[in-house]
């Protein structure tokens, strides 16, 4: 059976080597000579710069030393920080992924783009749930056009429908447009041709495919889509061309869409006074908020809207939605980091009791240790040199585990993984200041031990 009293023993031993080699070191530099006064104050300097090295070298190896002796309950210490760091971590990678998500998708629309959208805003400045309030009609697209700088307008009907060609078939957005929309949107065409004036005005039985569309019905059988008659629910449509591939942004393909005569949509697809939408392209970026001013003065108008009550529309241009996005993914930011800062702060506070029993168990060695030459100082820096190796392991798991579950949400969501570096160094940042905190009493409180007392515990 070991001696109980062994343990103090070695950790009594151990302090004193270090101190006698520390008194060493700063007695032999420490004297300076007279004849050289320059040379022996920096000699003096010198020997101050390598006793605080040393002592601060002899304090992380006796932390370290304590922390693994112990090592089950220090990685159970660090638990609250790593899970209040993972949750920062992965909550700054979901936002940064959505918010360049949605800076694309935005960015789509060009700077010259009015956006139209039925339905009034909430007090706040919220968009109300698109298609909540029907309000626009085609009659307002077409009262747009003679607004002066206004180059094209369209009007957008849109609806969900199974495509069918052969034994193939394909579940996909249909828009109903005018021939102006590939303006807008800028479409290229692939192949074949896009919507002409012709087909608008005659609601002929066209339809312009997206890739992905193009490729689902007619890859496996390597057939040209072009001329090929394909049926969109229960109506027949002729295929007149494919466009460009425009890419996907996360799970949202831009390629998953059916373009139609708007008037051919609302014949043949969804039979609807209102429209869903209204684009409009400006020709110059700086005529914008003018336009803007005249779409909604013109709107306001044949809507009868009275002075001092809220519009049923809301005009939107590129900047605007990406301000407003952008003020969205800083408030689900600040309301993410918030909910981690509470975990870190539980973290911190399991530290701060572990390190309050830690001093208990501790108080006879802190005696030995006073009584052969340690200070007060050098048992302070030692309690707080563990608390902060344990908020930093803390801290360092909670960046791993943060950056694996940031990525697994963002593939599962179909979200860029964009790392920010600047947030891992603030995340880790934060837990180092956690440990300072909350191991900064317990340390003190180890300082402020009487020797003699500490000597007689047990």
């Amino acid at each position: 059976m070991s001696d109980p009293v062994e343990p103090d023993r070695q950790a009594a031993a151990r302090t004193e080597l270090l101190a006698r080699q520390v008194r060493g070191r700063s007695g032999t530099r420490a004297s300076p000579s007279p004849a050289l006064p320059v040379e022996g104050g920096r000699q003096r300097w010198e020997g101050r710069a390598i006793h605080r090295g040393s002592l601060l070298v002899a304090n992380f190896v006796s932390a370290f030393e304590s922390l693994w002796a112990n090592r089950l309950r220090s990685l159970l210490t660090t638990l609250g920080v790593v899970i209040g760091v993972a949750a920062v971590i992965a909550a700054m990678t979901l936002t940064q992924g959505a918010s360049v998500l949605i800076q694309a998708r935005l960015s789509v629309l060009g700077t010259n783009t009015l956006l139209i959208i039925p339905g009034a805003a909430t007090s706040s400045g919220a968009f109300s749930s698109l298609g909540s309030q029907q309000s626009l009609t085609q009659g307002d697209a077409d009262a747009l056009a003679p607004i002066p700088h206004v180059v094209q307008v369209s009007p957008v009907l849109s609806l969900g429908a199974q495509v069918i060609y052969g034994s193939q078939n394909w579940n996909t957005r249909i828009q109903g447009v005018y021939p102006g929309y590939r303006q807008i949107q800028g479409w290229e065409v692939a192949s074949g041709r896009w919507l002409n004036a012709h087909d608008e005005l005659t609601g002929l039985p066209v339809a312009v495919l997206g890739q992905v569309v193009a490729n689902s019905l007619f890859g496996p059988s390597g057939t040209n889509p072009v001329g090929q008659t394909i049926r969109i629910g229960t109506q027949m449509f002729r295929v007149v061309g494919v466009l460009q591939p425009k890419g996907s942004f996360g799970a949202f393909s831009q390629d998953d869409v059916v373009f139609v005569p708007f008037t051919a949509a609302l014949i043949r697809l969804k039979n609807s006074s209102y429209v869903d939408q209204i684009q409009v392209l400006v020709d110059k970026a700086e005529h914008v908020d003018a336009v803007q001013r005249a779409v909604n003065a013109t709107l306001v108008k044949r809507h009868r809207i009275g002075a001092g009550s809220p519009a049923d529309f809301q005009i939107r241009n590129a900047n605007q939605l990406l301000q407003t996005a952008q003020q969205a993914t800083q408030t689900l930011t600040l309301l993410l980091v918030g909910i981690a800062g509470i975990s870190l702060t539980v973290g911190g506070i399991g530290i701060m009791n572990i390190m309050l029993v830690s001093v208990t168990e501790r108080t006879r060695e802190i005696g030995i240790r006073m009584a052969v030459g340690a200070r007060r100082r050098d048992i302070r820096n030692q309690f707080l040199i563990e608390a902060l190796t344990l908020s930093s392991l803390g801290g360092i798991l909670g960046i791993a585990l943060g950056l694996l579950v940031g990525w697994l949400m963002t593939t599962n969501f179909g979200v860029p993984f964009v790392p920010q570096p600047l947030s891992i160094l603030l995340a880790f940042g934060v837990s180092a200041l956690v440990g300072v905190t909350f191991g900064f009493y317990p340390a003190v409180r180890a300082a402020r031990l009487d020797p003699i007392i500490a000597l007689r515990t047990e």
